[in-house]
């Protein structure tokens, strides 16, 4: 393709919708169309490029393609996700293969609604290809890389919307010492407020603090944690090493995120270092990252505000427990350790952290003779309802060399 974009898509429709019936497949399961060709009745026959099976994102998008070949569905967590497309190339050492090449300019963008199963959107009966979820025109310029995202606007009414944001990240002038990261709060309005029955519903309680929802001006603080020792406990884990790792990166302002879903600007990024510990060697650490998140008027540490950061899951976890103070959306926490699993204290057989918990923003991996080796990279963070999701950059490294 000459002089592409470089676009990749996420379905972040994770409200169920008020017109279905509760339950998983009420959840948007999407088919994107780029420049569609409308019958008479507005309904598309064809597309110039073709997004499909689009089920709702996963909670980690890693910074390579990880879908293409390892799964027998045909759900896509994004674009292009399993596509068999042509791809970004090596821009500033970022790899960009999570991004897909599209023609430049202005550019028609329609998402589908779709039954979930394995028939190709116009293999469906015309019945089916009906149903609008959201639809916008972008101008896209060659070079540049964006993300697309279709939303919830609004709560209550479910009113749904496009964001496209032009990335920067393989613009800047990052250091090979420092980790970086940037935020958003993509949440409906009205979700935070929001009765929490409608949140979360069929009884569930609160795993994390952000399911019921953040309030829209967020002060973020973060703690540098030390220790990858765990064994499995339950459905999650208990770290046995977990420890402060380093008193001059314990609760350090990072930044304040304010609820948006009109602007596409890119936020900031701040940065942490990679090596903070004495003993660290240059090569691989173990430190890991808990991001506190927190109403500006309340003070981080703990003991000097009205939460913990601590609760129980009991029976069969999903029901009875939950935080032992509700925070109401002014409190929440974010561990960068691992990817989904709980964090038991093994203090109480029932205890576990309420933070969300998320890949770690070091990667560490085998490369050259060295195994692991730690290295930086670049992530978003962005908190969309109930849901923290990271997305995460690397620079490419030296292959593996196996002795």
């Amino acid at each position: 393709m000459k002089n592409p974009a470089y676009l990749r898509v996420f379905n972040s429709l994770n409200l169920l919708d008020i017109q279905e019936s509760i339950g998983q497949d009420s959840l948007a399961y999407l088919c994107m169309l780029i420049n569609p060709v409308l019958d008479t009745d507005g309904n598309p026959v064809s597309a110039e490029i073709v997004g499909d099976f689009l089920k709702q994102r996963e909670i980690y998008a890693p910074p390579y393609p990880v879908h293409i070949g390892v799964s027998t569905s045909v759900d896509n967590p994004e674009y292009p996700g399993k596509e068999n497309v042509l791809v970004g190339p090596v821009l500033n050492g970022f790899d960009l293969s999570s991004w897909a090449q599209v023609p430049a300019g202005k550019l028609n963008f329609l998402f589908m609604f779709r039954p979930k199963n394995s028939t190709p959107f116009f293999e469906l009966a015309p019945a089916l290809r009906k149903s609008k979820a959201v639809a916008g025109d972008f101008e896209l310029t060659a070079g540049e890389v964006y993300t697309l995202q279709a939303l919830y606007a609004e709560f209550n009414s479910r009113r749904r919307t496009l964001l496209l944001r032009q990335e920067n990240f393989h613009k800047q002038s990052f250091s090979d010492s420092l980790t970086y990261v940037n935020f958003y709060n993509y949440s409906a309005e009205g979700y935070q407020e929001a009765p929490a029955n409608l949140k979360l519903p069929n009884g569930k309680i609160k795993r994390h603090l952000f399911e019921g929802g953040i309030k829209d001006t967020m002060d973020i603080y973060l703690t540098l944690m030390k220790g990858q020792d765990f064994v499995p406990y339950q459905k999650g884990i208990v770290l046995r090493n977990g420890a402060l790792a380093s008193t001059s990166h314990a609760s350090q302002y990072l930044y304040t995120v304010r609820r948006n879903v009109r602007s596409a600007s890119p936020a900031p990024y701040v940065s942490f270092p990679i090596w903070v510990k004495d003993n660290d060697n240059g090569v691989y650490t173990d430190i890991w990252q808990r991001f506190f998140f927190i109403s500006p008027n309340l003070h981080v540490t703990a003991g000097n505000h009205p939460f913990y950061e601590y609760g129980q899951l009991i029976g069969d976890y999903w029901h009875i427990g939950g935080p032992f103070v509700d925070p109401k959306g002014q409190f929440a926490m974010l561990n960068c350790l691992l990817n989904g699993q709980i964090l038991y204290t093994g203090r109480d057989r029932y205890e576990y952290h309420m933070g969300e918990n998320l890949p770690n923003m070091i990667v560490n991996i085998h490369s050259g003779t060295d195994n692991p080796k730690s290295f930086p990279t670049a992530n978003t963070v962005e908190i969309i309802n109930g849901q923290a999701y990271l997305m995460t950059m690397q620079r490419k490294y030296a292959p593996p060399i196996y002795k």
